[in-house]
């Protein structure tokens, strides 16, 4: 094993726990704030300085320590020593570290600048990511009462790239489509009657007054793949592409079956396009998503708040190096810190980032089984994402928006969509970077480090200046005409993450969480979350209903901050 620094004891007054909780992700952080809600004693360690782990939002320096350390730990891969020691009546079983991030790639263009201001950059691991007012994320904030700590900025438009170099308006509502000039009479008209079809068959559904059992979309176009169902519909390549990345946000192209690895059907898209609708107005924003303020690891730290004031005790800058395994059954019985002291659970969480390593041979057959499958790498694909800090906006006069590159839109080899998010800096805005900076946020759904890198570099491409010198303020930039369309680019981190799902074999008082997934929202990472919750507690109701806190700020005058409320 390395050798690792001397930690202080953290001399707690009780060394048993219902829950020890190890990592501040976002699912680690639900979990302990839900069972900290249902009354559970729960003890939340972090070996970090900061709150979030892989779903934080630290300063540039932490940012680049955070990864460069992590792209560094030995792959799953290769062959792992099992090393443990007894001692009492448990052994302790050392714990491993696997590497969910690799091929770093760092490019900075404004040094002295950067390191002026490198505090004031508020930077998401994962992003680009937002919620979509009307989804089960944003349902969670108000349902556990996390919503009172935190405030949020709506995203203040959305844009698709068109092929050939513009940034086109997404007409997602009635007022959207008749203000779009870039959208012909004709196309105008199909996407109207494409919406009004969908709100018919939604609320025939629905049961709705207004919807007729005729107006519902027949059970064979439901499972037929909604790309189908768009031609079907006699919508031209133009809408079709909006309506299925922008806002549906399909990740594969869906017109070529031999690369699509996920083939959306009507019913789904239908669903998509529901909660989309729901989105747009909800919470005074004027359009669907949302952003809070500081970052996305500002959520992290609101379910912590939430947890630490129902109980749960925090201790950061602590490693966990080894669990404690009962030697005559071989169960679970707590864990050892840094610090050498021992203490004890019922049950674990363990963040992605841990592998469990093989029980000796003297242990049963059985039990060393279900230690080989916790931690487990189960799925192939990676994500690459790549941040930006750019001299000034894509888009004069607006700071946050969502740019989709649809499949193909870059290069013909281009498989899936990248998404890109923009945030504007400054305390007037969403606090994230120096005001006059703005963070622009990549992502894309890749098989190797090769083809991450390729998505990456031609959206970036596509957008950036870069400058000619590593003085952006003194320089020219290369291509004299695009240098005043195109913002300078000062920053950028590009690298690729790995993905992982919940084993499916795990250990009975063990549970490991996932890393975050490809989407643009928390969605599907809040539902394994609740999955996971609910398989630890069973008897237990994932936070009871919880009014909203009077601590609350209203802010009537101005409808791009905004506070969820029921």
């Amino acid at each position: 094993m390395t050798e690792l620094p001397s930690y202080l004891p953290i001399e707690l007054e009780t060394t048993t726990f219902d829950l020890i909780v190890v990592g501040t992700g976002i699912p680690e952080s639900v979990i302990a704030a839900a069972a900290s809600a249902s009354g559970k004693t729960v003890l939340h360690l972090d070996p970090n300085s900061f709150y979030g782990s892989h779903s934080a939002s630290p300063h540039l320096n932490d940012l680049t320590s955070f990864l460069n350390y992590h792209a560094t730990l030995p792959s799953t891969t290769a062959a792992n020593t099992t090393s443990a020691s007894s001692s009492h009546d448990f052994t302790a079983l050392y714990l491993s570290l696997q590497s969910l991030y690799s091929n770093v790639e760092t490019a900075n263009y404004a040094p002295e600048t950067l390191a002026q201001h490198s505090t004031q950059f508020s930077v998401d691991l994962g992003g680009p990511r937002v919620f979509l007012c009307a989804d089960k994320a944003t349902d969670l904030l108000i349902k556990s009462g996390v919503n009172s700590y935190l405030d949020f900025k709506g995203i203040e438009a959305s844009f698709i790239w068109d092929g050939s170099g513009r940034l086109c308006d997404v007409p997602d509502s009635r007022s959207a489509i008749f203000k779009d000039k870039s959208l012909s009479l004709l196309e105008k008209n199909q996407l109207m009657r494409f919406f009004k079809l969908v709100q018919r068959h939604l609320g025939a559904s629905n049961g709705d007054d207004e919807g007729r059992e005729s107006s519902k979309i027949s059970e064979e176009d439901l499972e037929s793949p909604f790309v189908e169902f768009l031609k079907k519909m006699h919508l031209p390549p133009k809408i079709k592409s909006i309506i299925l990345y922008a806002i549906c946000l399909v990740d594969y192209d869906q017109d070529n079956l031999e690369v699509c690895k996920s083939v959306l059907k009507t019913r789904d898209g239908m669903e998509r396009l529901a909660l989309y609708q729901n989105s747009i107005g909800r919470y005074g924003a004027s359009g669907a998503l949302l952003y809070p303020t500081y970052g996305l690891g500002e959520l992290s730290q609101a379910f912590c708040r939430r947890a630490a004031v129902k109980g749960c005790i925090y201790v950061l800058r602590m490693p966990v190096t080894a669990l404690l395994i009962d030697q005559n059954s071989g169960q679970y019985k707590g864990v050892r810190l840094a610090s050498g002291e021992d203490l004890f659970s019922h049950q674990l969480v363990l963040d992605p980032t841990f592998i469990v390593p093989l029980l000796p041979a003297s242990s049963p057959p059985d039990l060393r089984e279900s230690f080989q499958v916790l931690s487990l790498k189960d799925d192939k694909r990676k994500v690459a994402r790549g941040i930006c800090i750019i001299s000034s906006s894509l888009k004069p006069d607006i700071s946050h928006f969502l740019l989709i590159y649809p499949p193909r839109s870059l290069f013909p080899e281009q498989d899936t969509s990248i998404r890109a998010l923009q945030i504007g800096g400054g305390l007037d805005k969403l606090a994230v970077c120096p005001s006059g900076m703005f963070v622009l946020y990549f992502s894309g759904l890749c098989d190797d480090a090769g083809q991450g890198k390729r998505l990456l570099h031609a959206a970036m491409n596509a957008l950036l200046t870069l400058p000619v010198s590593a003085n952006p303020e003194s320089c020219s930039a290369a291509g004299s005409e695009d240098a005043e369309v195109k913002p300078t680019l000062l920053w950028s981190m590009l690298y690729i993450q790995e993905l992982t799902t919940v084993p499916t074999g795990q250990y009975e008082n063990i549970i490991s969480t996932p890393m975050l997934d490809g989407n643009i929202n928390f969605s599907d990472l809040i539902e394994s979350t609740v999955v996971l919750f609910q398989k630890m507690y069973p008897d237990e109701v994932f936070f009871p209903e919880t009014p909203s806190s009077p601590e609350v700020p209203e802010n009537s005058e101005d409808v791009t901050e905004l506070s969820l409320e029921n």
